[in-house]
């Protein structure tokens, strides 16, 4: 009889101008009310609990959706600008008109997903395409940042070998578990000064130009790998080709680029 009393109560606070707060005391003073009601109808709580969820979850999506467009918006009308140093190695027409920049980890596996996906877009789009390599070597691949420091370290002996070299990781990333005897079994078959390039790996400058890269994908927001920079458009996953086909079509129909 008592807690039929509360509920009828509760139901006239509800009901009546009074404030929330009155509503939340007696609850919490009675949290039997809310318990026996659901005990009393728990399908029905149920089937409530989880089209909240599901309205939660469409809103968030929503509001994502939004944001991602919103965000889209913004680079194609003020791109990101990355660095294009003076020694930068070019895959591809170094002065073509779609420049693709990758903030990578070589132990990655969506990042071998992500080759994958540039190889084809460098062949799509041969002679109006080129393309920069840097390092985001995460810290929980205990291979990316010796792979990236050989990687730079072939790179100051020979450009061309030095994609050799990237290439080879990629084709074949499951051998890096295999940690330095791995990466240097891929230089010496490079033929590459073996003496210079262990120096090389653990200089100065080759880890300034990492943590250079490193700094640079963390002001353009870049948590994981692998992430893209699309003539300045971020792009932050392994999406597939088609979805730069996308972006460059966009670029065209914005006069971003002529191809």
């Amino acid at each position: 009889m008592k807690r039929m009393m509360l509920l009828a109560a509760v139901l006239v606070v509800a009901s009546a101008c009074t404030s929330k707060d009155d509503l939340k005391k007696m609850i919490k003073e009675n949290p039997e009310i809310i318990t026996e009601a659901i005990e009393a109808n728990p399908n029905k709580f149920i089937d409530a609990l989880n089209n909240a969820v599901k309205a939660a979850q469409e809103g968030e999506g929503k509001r994502r959706e939004e944001e991602e467009k919103k965000a889209l918006e913004e680079s194609f009308n003020k791109p990101l600008q990355a660095e294009i140093r003076s020694d930068e190695s070019f895959r591809g027409n170094k002065d073509a008109p779609i420049t693709l920049i990758e903030y990578s980890d070589f132990e990655c596996p969506f990042c071998s997903r992500g080759y994958g996906t540039v190889m084809e877009l460098m062949k799509k789009y041969e002679g109006k395409i080129r393309f920069v390599y840097k390092h985001l070597p995460l810290s929980f691949h205990p291979q990316a940042m010796p792979a990236a420091q050989y990687y730079e370290a072939i790179r100051l002996q020979s450009p061309e070998k030095a994609w050799e070299f990237h290439d080879a990781i990629y084709k074949n990333q499951r051998a890096l578990q295999n940690g330095e005897s791995f990466l240097k079994a891929e230089a010496k078959k490079l033929k590459v000064d073996m003496a210079k390039l262990e120096k090389d790996a653990k200089s100065e400058a080759v880890q300034k130009r990492i943590d250079a890269d490193m700094a640079e994908a963390a002001k353009f927001g870049f948590q994981g790998t692998p992430g893209f920079l699309l003539n300045g458009v971020p792009v932050k996953g392994a999406y597939p080709t088609s979805h730069f086909d996308g972006l460059i079509e966009e670029l065209k129909k914005r006069g971003k680029i002529n191809i």
